[in-house]
């Protein structure tokens, strides 16, 4: 899990490699999809291993196909405008995207950030990966990066408005577990990129650093996503839905540390899978919004973690 790509595209067309220690990029490698080496130089090193990813500004080619309506672009991440199956089109907008990208920086083990205002921007693409306009946040209605690696941001507009002003609808968030050996792309507004691979299967707990995420999604091989993927909505091929977020990549070989997750079974074994990357289920999320989009962690099915002031009570 990498520490922040910097959002100007000014600076990348100078080919500045910056990182910055406050939100997150989570996923790494040396090379892209199908295994080309990256097209450009420095877009944005790894903060401790000196890998680079390539520039926005000369992207390697995506090679599928699929589209990118509904996704966005953060200054650092990937992400997208997302609805639950029940949400209105008079609701407020929705957008998700990894908790390490959260603006204030990375919520620590066992942190819940909760109603936090905000006013991030978000660039949301069309099909074919040009702006459809900016999307804005007045909160952000959830973060953590314990159990899973989520933040959901709250938009100024509702999915009408959105709509009616870009043409584009939300992405729907699946309420079903992931299957395992089902087709997925790994859509990245961020870099304009897909990344096709499939479900490989599951790991009971995902350990990286001072983190630990419960039953995440393992890709198969072909998916060697970078930095700047993170958040990167995972979208069941079968479906149509979001089925996970993208969050990290196991870089290098390492042993349950920053940049190189380790899985854990249920006994405790710990297995290293270098090169193979992860992301976290969203099926759970669901549950805990009710009606207008109103986030309820007491609501009946939702496993999302509380605020500890709220799991004191």
């Amino acid at each position: 899990m990498r520490k922040p790509l910097l959002a100007t595209l000014t600076a990348v067309a100078l080919g500045a490699a910056a990182l910055a220690g406050t939100t997150g990029t989570a996923t790494a490698a040396s090379a892209p999809a199908g295994g080309a080496n990256p097209t450009a130089a420095t877009a944005a090193a790894h903060h401790d291993s000196g890998k680079a990813v390539p520039s926005p500004a000369n992207p390697p080619a995506s090679p599928a196909a699929a589209s990118f309506a509904g996704t966005v672009a953060l200054s650092n991440c990937s992400g997208s405008l997302v609805r639950m199956p029940n949400s209105q089109a008079t609701d407020p907008g929705l957008v998700m995207t990894n908790g390490h990208c959260l603006e204030t920086g990375f919520p620590g083990a066992g942190e819940v950030v909760v109603g936090q205002s905000s006013t991030r921007s978000f660039t949301l693409l069309n099909a074919t990966a040009g702006s459809a306009g900016t999307l804005k946040a007045n909160k952000v209605v959830y973060a953590t990066m314990t159990d899973t690696d989520v933040t959901i941001y709250q938009l100024t507009k509702t999915y009408a408005q959105i709509q009616q002003s870009t043409g584009i609808a939300p992405l729907t968030l699946s309420a079903t577990h992931p299957v395992q050996g089902h087709a997925i792309d790994v859509v990245s507004g961020y870099w304009k990129r897909v990344y096709s691979c499939s479900v490989d299967g599951f790991a009971y707990r995902l350990k990286e650093g001072q983190w630990t995420w419960k039953d995440a999604v393992r890709y198969t091989p072909e998916c060697q996503v970078i930095g700047g993927t993170s958040g990167s909505p995972v979208i069941d091929t079968t479906t149509g839905q979001v089925t996970a977020i993208n969050n990290t990549i196991n870089e290098s070989g390492g042993n349950c540390t920053l940049n190189n997750p380790c899985e854990v079974n249920e006994q405790g074994a710990v297995t290293v899978r270098e090169g193979i990357g992860y992301a976290q289920e969203t099926h759970g999320i669901p549950a805990c919004f009710t009606t207008g989009n109103a986030l309820d962690l007491s609501a009946t099915g939702c496993t999302l973690p509380k605020p500890a002031a709220a799991s004191a009570r």
